[in-house]
């Protein structure tokens, strides 16, 4: 799994998916384009000896069939003609006799032309086919692949157009379709390879650095945290360690001093002062309970949880804390419970106005389970827009990357049921 998410592999992955395709679809036009080349390039040979060499070198009485000019043109020119690729070589007349081939056997003998030939025969221009080497004129070609025929216009010189046509084995031709192929294939593929070898060690290399410069801000996010909790470590120790002892000392004293004040009135003012003095303790330590827990392990989630609902009180609001079956859990699970449960109870405290709250935790083999409920005037989650009314908002990307789930139920004057579920 952890090959398949490195941006190399896939990188790799898909470059070579895609130099497939890019070779299969260029094996398929280059074959088209080489195939193409190849019948160009047999039209221009066919061209070249038919006016160039057979045309300038025809004597008269070919076109009839004389017998002695078609010695002397054999002569002339049947080695010039019989080059390359060349298999065959035929002039035909407008009648379809074959007034010329260098298989003698052939000479006078006459077949029907097709509607290309006699078109061709009348207007001039090149076209090529694959020969049908069962009819009767092409009985002495052999091919393992089967002759393509290109043909094209010569005039003799009484003025007599003739068909002049060339013969090619299918063989040779596809020989030379590899010749104009496999260059383009090797451009092709080699561009590919060598776009593959330059890129893959410049993304390995930006990788590298991204995976390092993510490593150092992780790093940075977890010294600002840790230097954070330890700040707030310090505030709430020094908080307790000074003005909580100095209130709880002073609330003592006032007490003690009321007690032994023999002034109804001043004892009733001395009373009220101590009690102002212990709600603002009271207070005071809930606090420094949010500030920073004493102790965010499984053991000591109770008495922090204690601690955090100790404020509902002071809005006429029964609060109950049961926890059960934490034993081993992480430490990072126990400290999102208790800010799940923090930000839960806080918002209970402040804005539900009820009568009874609950936080209950149960842990099992497989996950931990937070619920905090309220009796409250309750609201809807999908329309709450006060940031500060619904903070669970901000730990919801801390929850998934953990793999757990975060459920808030709620209606108006139905309370409000807040669910997390995280693995164990």
């Amino acid at each position: 799994m952890r090959v398949i998410r490195n941006p190399v592999a896939q990188f790799l992955v898909v470059g070579i998916l895609t130099a497939v395709v890019i070779a299969v679809g260029t094996w398929l036009l280059s074959g088209r384009a080489a195939s193409t080349e190849a019948i160009n390039d047999a039209r221009t040979t066919t061209e070249i000896l038919a006016h160039s060499v057979a045309e300038p070198a025809m004597p008269r009485g070919l076109a009839d069939g004389d017998p002695g000019a078609v010695d002397r043109f054999d002569q002339r020119v049947v080695d010039r003609l019989l080059v390359r690729d060349v298999l065959r070589i035929k002039i035909w007349d407008a009648n379809g006799t074959i007034v010329y081939s260098d298989r003698p056997e052939l000479i006078g003998t006459s077949f029907d032309l097709g509607d290309e030939e006699q078109e061709i025969l009348g207007g001039g221009g090149t076209d090529a086919e694959v020969s049908d080497l069962g009819r009767p004129e092409n009985r002495f070609e052999r091919s393992s692949r089967g002759v393509v025929e290109v043909y094209t216009q010569i005039v003799s010189p009484e003025g007599k157009p003739l068909l002049f046509e060339a013969y090619f084995s299918v063989d040779d031709l596809d020989a030379r379709k590899q010749e104009v192929f496999r260059p383009f294939n090797r451009i092709t593929l080699g561009g590919l390879a060598v776009l593959l070898l330059v890129a893959t060690p410049m993304l390995w290399v930006l990788t590298r650095r991204l995976t390092g410069a993510a490593a150092d801000r992780e790093r940075l996010l977890r010294t600002a945290a840790t230097a954070s909790d330890y700040e707030r470590r310090r505030i709430a120790r020094d908080l307790h360690d000074g003005v909580v002892q100095d209130l709880a000392g002073t609330a003592f004293a006032v007490s003690a001093l009321a007690r032994s004040e023999s002034d109804p009135t001043q004892r009733e003012a001395l009373d009220r002062a101590g009690a102002s003095i212990r709600d603002s303790l009271t207070s005071l330590r809930s606090l420094l309970v949010e500030i920073h827990p004493p102790d965010l392990q499984a053991d000591g989630l109770t008495a922090a949880l204690h601690d955090l609902v100790a404020p509902a009180a002071t809005v006429g609001t029964a609060a109950s804390v049961s926890v059960e079956g934490l034993a081993g859990v992480p430490d990072e699970q126990v400290a999102l419970v208790w800010r799940v449960a923090q930000e839960a109870v806080r918002n209970a405290i402040r804005h539900a106005g009820a009568a009874h709250l609950s936080v209950t935790v149960r842990g099992d083999a497989d996950r931990v389970l937070l619920e905090v409920s309220d009796d409250g005037r309750g609201f809807r989650p999908d329309r709450v827009q006060d940031p500060t009314r619904f903070g669970l908002r901000g730990l919801e990307s801390l929850i998934a990357d953990t793999g757990g789930q975060l459920e808030v139920r709620s209606l108006p004057g139905h309370g409000t049921t807040i669910r997390l579920e995280v693995p164990r």
